[in-house]
């Protein structure tokens, strides 16, 4: 698209009043641009519309009315989660009008540098702790995207001495044309979202959407554990930085040391460490030392560190950083302990592989709850460490049969099926009184679905929060 200046006096629609389409009307409008802003939800389900009409700007709830979408409007932006077959999106591209999410006109305001970090999984833990990092080396990041503020309200506060942080998913990146972050960070890429995106070939092109623009200059920061980020190597014009919990690195780049064999555990003491372009070895931090719990989190660490140093930071400056960082909510996140029991909300597992991870972090007899919208999964992913880990399985949502079937296939003793109840949160609150019943003195009880809430919950934040409630008044 056009720098946001370009469509003063032209008509733009925007999708979707989530915060971020709420956030690029008032910019566009700002800029002089004719805004309607479209969202299917009735009236009285959008609180914004109000504040957004008292500036000016046209407001149509309740459905997408014939004519929206015509030849006189200049640019569609939309809300990432809406499907590209939805109803005034495929008008759109049938007129050839430009279809873009609110990366692309963030982009184009930033006067800072982004860090664009994507990935299936440990997106948001990544980006915090890189913005924990580039804090700690004097670097004034903001921290957006998917994470908190929506990225146009980050680029208008930014200024050149900032960096943007930015957590990015493949449905914003799929609605990107001219994007370019100077530092793109690609942590994995696991089988999800394919009721979005239809296949794995259309998922996996939009998440390499984040190097697609990159000069040679910038940096990709790559998983080279990953066989698929592996793949689109020979398709990034950028530095490479990879990561490796697995190889020591012999060009520049961040890896494990010694390092980590796979499914085994040696009790040796590792380091994070960081080999320049020099070939330097430089040690960060001892993996001890890291607050979050899992291998997954050492991932992610690593992934913080090589972003981090690929944009400048001083590699003695992010010891501290890896030290401190306590997590962020659902994800892996400590609750509290009852009885002996301890509880942690992993709400943030929307898939199988989430799942595997954070049961693979934990060392005590596991009270699974599991279960969620059905994507068509049949979660045989999690049939090894349902076997390793778990002394029971609590499933629920439109899932739950299949969830119960590899529970069934991995021997467990104790399964129970909640059925759907009058609310989502007294779903919630039953499996969990029959998850407690299950747990003794020394366990844990962990929500970590492998499944989208969106079957019962608008959204795995409101699940999670139902939870810990739920823990605390137990």
């Amino acid at each position: 698209m056009n720098h946001p200046e370009d469509y003063r006096g032209r008509q733009v629609v925007v999708l979707g009043l989530a915060r971020s389409g709420v956030q690029v009307a008032k910019t566009l409008h700002k800029y002089g641009a004719v805004i309607t802003v479209n969202d299917k939800k009735e009236r009285e389900q959008c609180p914004e519309a109000s504040e957004l009409e008292a500036l000016g700007i046209s407001v149509v709830c309740g459905g997408h009315p014939e004519g929206l979408i015509h030849e006189g409007v200049s640019l569609v932006v939309k809300n990432p989660g809406i499907p590209y077959t939805a109803p005034p999106v495929a008008h759109a591209l049938e007129l050839g009008i430009e279809v873009v999410t609110e990366v692309e006109v963030a982009y184009l305001l930033s006067p800072a540098p982004m860090i664009g970090i994507t990935g299936s999984n440990g997106k948001t833990t990544t980006t915090t702790w890189i913005g924990n990092m580039l804090e700690a080396a004097g670097m004034r990041p903001i921290v957006a995207g998917n994470i908190g503020t929506p990225l146009c309200e980050a680029a208008e506060e930014a200024d050149a001495d900032n960096w943007l942080v930015a957590e990015l998913s493949s449905f914003q990146l799929k609605g990107t044309r001219e994007f370019r972050p100077e530092v793109a960070c690609l942590l994995n890429v696991a089988e999800t979202h394919l009721d979005y995106h239809g296949t794995m070939d259309d998922y996996i092109s939009s998440k390499a959407k984040l190097f697609a623009n990159q000069w040679e200059t910038d940096r990709a920061v790559i998983n080279w554990d990953d066989p698929v980020c592996r793949e689109l190597v020979p398709y990034i014009h950028a530095k490479l930085m990879p990561f490796s919990m697995t190889e020591e690195l012999k060009s520049e780049g961040v890896y494990v040391q010694p390092a980590y064999i796979p499914d085994v555990e040696d009790g040796l003491a590792r380091r994070i460490m960081y080999r320049g372009a020099n070939g330097e070895e430089r040690s960060i931090v001892n993996i001890a030392e890291i607050a979050l719990p899992g291998r997954f989190n050492v991932e992610n660490a690593l992934a913080a560190v090589a972003a981090s140093i690929a944009a400048g930071a001083a590699p003695e400056a992010l010891a501290e950083p890896l030290r401190d960082f306590r997590g962020v909510e659902h994800r892996l996140e400590y609750v509290d302990e009852k009885q002996g029991v301890a509880y942690y909300n992993n709400s943030k597992a929307t898939n199988s592989k989430a799942t595997v991870m954070a049961l693979g972090a934990l060392h005590a007899p596991i009270v699974l709850i599991a279960g969620g919208l059905d994507r068509g999964s049949d979660y045989m992913e999690l049939l090894p460490v349902f076997k390793e880990k778990l002394k029971a399985v609590v499933a629920l949502g439109q899932t739950k049969e299949k969830i119960a079937r590899v529970a069934e296939l991995a021997g467990l003793a104790h399964i129970v099926l909640v059925d759907t109840m009058d609310s989502a949160a007294e779903t919630l609150r039953t499996a969990l009184k029959e998850a407690s019943g299950l747990a003794e003195e020394g366990d844990v009880v962990l929500l970590s679905p492998a499944c989208a809430s969106w079957d019962m919950f608008p959204s795995y934040e409101e699940r999670g929060r139902i939870f810990k409630e739920a823990v605390h008044t137990l």
